[in-house]
């Protein structure tokens, strides 16, 4: 069983910048794939970024450039830094993991999210 746990969120103003944990906790291989994805309020959820076990990283257009996804292997805990953060990044922040493959396109596992607020 995986249990992915984030932390970092908060309120900012904009063009703040806000930093993303999540550790992944589980008793069988670690994920090939970690990602992020978001939820603004009455929106659907949307994929932000993924990255790999091998370090290869994806990123929506609409992040690129603010946004950077890392990884600690050796920790299972991928990473968000979000920089010059605007209003319309407000939204509950969620933490996945894939096993199966390299591409988060089969999420196993959804942490419970975190939200951020940015203020303008």
């Amino acid at each position: 069983q995986v249990r992915l746990v984030e932390s970092g969120g908060g309120s900012v103003q904009t063009g703040g910048s806000l930093r993303l944990s999540c550790s992944a906790s589980t008793n069988t291989s670690s994920p090939h794939c970690m990602g992020w994805a978001r939820q603004a309020p009455g929106k659907g959820r949307e994929g932000i970024a993924t990255i790999d076990s091998d370090g290869a990283t994806t990123y929506k257009d609409f992040v690129k450039g603010r946004f950077t996804i890392s990884l600690d292997n050796a920790k299972n805990t991928v990473y968000l830094q979000m920089d010059n953060l605007k209003p319309e990044d407000t939204a509950m922040y969620f933490c996945v993991a894939a096993y199966s493959d390299y591409n988060c396109d089969t999420v196993d596992a959804w942490g419970q999210g975190t939200l951020v607020t940015v203020s303008s």
